[in-house]
Order: C-alpha cells, then sequence, then structure tokens
C-alpha cells in the first residue's frame, strides 16, 4: 500500500450521500440548506486531515439511468447521456463547493473521470499525485461519483461509495464516516418498515451474515442503494478502517462525528 509517509497524519474520509444533498424525488433538486449546514458542520469540526466524498442523488442517477451508462457504451446516443451525466455532477460539485469556499475552507474539487479509469466497473487506475499533493499543503480534496471511462465497458458509473473506500484504503485513512438519510444500518428499510431494528455495532463477520437482507434504493439509484454501500465499505474494514454510518439530515450528527464524539449510527469494525 502507498502511504502517505510517516509526517502525515492519517486522513478521515468523509462521504455524504446524495439522498442528504439532493432530492431524490425531483430531478436536480437540489438541498442547499442541507449543504450549507454540513458546510457550516464540516468548517465548525475543523478536521485537519479530510478527503471528501459526494454522492450524485437526483443529478447524476436520473440521467445515467435514462442512458443506461452504468451498462457500458452500446450505442452513439449514449455519448450525449454520459456528458450530460458528467455535466450535472460537476453542477452539483459546484454547489457543495461554493458552500464549502465561502466558510473558509481550502477545498478543491478532484474530477474523477479525469484522473481515474475503471475495468468491468472496478477502479483499476487511479493519478493520485495531484491528491497526494493537496493533502500534504493542507487541502481538503472533493471528490464525487462520475461517470468514467472504462476500459472493458467504455464508460461507466463510478459510485461515491467505491472512491470513498478505495481511497480510505490507498492512504490508510483513519476512519470513514458515511452520512446517509437514516440513522444508520438496519435489518429492514426504516422508511417503509415501522419494526425495522437498527444495528449500533456490526463486526465484519456480523456484516457479512446480514448482508443479503439489506435493501436496495426505493429512489432512483443506479449504484445500489444501501446493499451496493455495504458491500463497497468491506474493502476498508478489511483493512481494519472502522466505518461510522450516520444521518447526515440530522443537525449535529456529521460534526460529532469529525469530532470523534458520541453520536447515534453504525459501527462497523473489522472484529
Amino acid at each position: 500500500m502507498r502511504g502517505l509517509g510517516l509526517s502525515q497524519p492519517r486522513p478521515a474520509v468523509l462521504k455524504i450521500g446524495g439522498s442528504v444533498i439532493t432530492d431524490k424525488t425531483k430531478e436536480l433538486g437540489v438541498r442547499m440548506d442541507a449543504i450549507s449546514r454540513l458546510a457550516d458542520e464540516i468548517r465548525d469540526a475543523n478536521p485537519k486531515n479530510l478527503i471528501i466524498v459526494h454522492g450524485g442523488g437526483s443529478f447524476g442517477h436520473p440521467i445515467a439511468q435514462k442512458h443506461a451508462i452504468k451498462d457500458g457504451f452500446k450505442e452513439e446516443s449514449q455519448i450525449i447521456g454520459f456528458a450530460e451525466t458528467h455535466h450535472v455532477m460537476t453542477v452539483l460539485n459546484g454547489l457543495f463547493m461554493d458552500a464549502l469556499i465561502w466558510r473558509g475552507l481550502p477545498a478543491v474539487s478532484i474530477t474523477p473521470s479525469s484522473c481515474i479509469m475503471t475495468k468491468n466497473g472496478r477502479i483499476m487506475c487511479f493519478e493520485d499525485s495531484p491528491l497526494k499533493q493537496l493533502m500534504k499543503m493542507g487541502f481538503i480534496p472533493v471528490l464525487y461519483g462520475d461517470a468514467v471511462f472504462d476500459t472493458e465497458l467504455g464508460f461507466t458509473i463510478l459510485s461515491g461509495d467505491q472512491i470513498a473506500s478505495f481511497l480510505a484504503v490507498r492512504f490508510n485513512a483513519e476512519n470513514i464516516l458515511i452520512g446517509v438519510d437514516v440513522d444508520g444500518l438496519y435489518d429492514a428499510d426504516p422508511k417503509t418498515d415501522d419494526n425495522a431494528k437498527m444495528f449500533e455495532h456490526l463486526t465484519l463477520e456480523e456484516l457479512r451474515k446480514i448482508q443479503g437482507r439489506l435493501g436496495g434504493s426505493n429512489a432512483c439509484d443506479v449504484t445500489g442503494g444501501m446493499a451496493n454501500k455495504v458491500a463497497e465499505l468491506i474493502p476498508a474494514v478489511e483493512h481494519g478502517i472502522p466505518v461510522l454510518i450516520v444521518n447526515a439530515s440530522k443537525p449535529g450528527y456529521v460534526y460529532k462525528a469529525l469530532k470523534g464524539e458520541k453520536v447515534k449510527g453504525t459501527l462497523i469494525e473489522k472484529e
């Protein structure tokens, strides 16, 4: 594993779900109040070494689904779909970046499609030199789920969850904080099942046992919802990186998680 060197503190990776910063029931429905509040919480927590990744929500997913971008290049008409998907993600990212930079946070956007290639949907190569330099100098890199080029498929969709997990392993992160729109990981969808039970703590072994019971996403989500989110996190947990899933829609939760304070959620650890 290529690390950052002994002098560099281990980073935290913060992944903010698209369901938190967008309204998934409306195409291009942004939740600026949530973005502004999260930017406040990140500023107030003042983390020393942070990588942020955000999802696509109602920006990337509907267009990607319409043009079947995740399935790869099949016909010419998809080319404009790829361009549109990437473009709307840069628009959402721009709104997120505005909120961070206006608050004096030295955030710099890194466009995944320009530095990552996948092979059958899995990250194959990642030119991470600029990212390393940013972190060395005290910047906050911000990445996002994106339409990317793929050596086998031509192109595909790369989820923010895969990026977050990959970066956590690559940079030997202290932890991964996953901000979603529910309180944690449940044995059923808490939005549709009143009897859904939340897991407060799971070991890797326990997580694997319940994986099959985790549902997908009811809203438009080409990256597979909660079940796929968990599957993407497993490699990081295997490397001994703890994952905390919290409700980023609730004020103060992300702040507390970044500060290492006790907060309601699901903690997943290797053992």
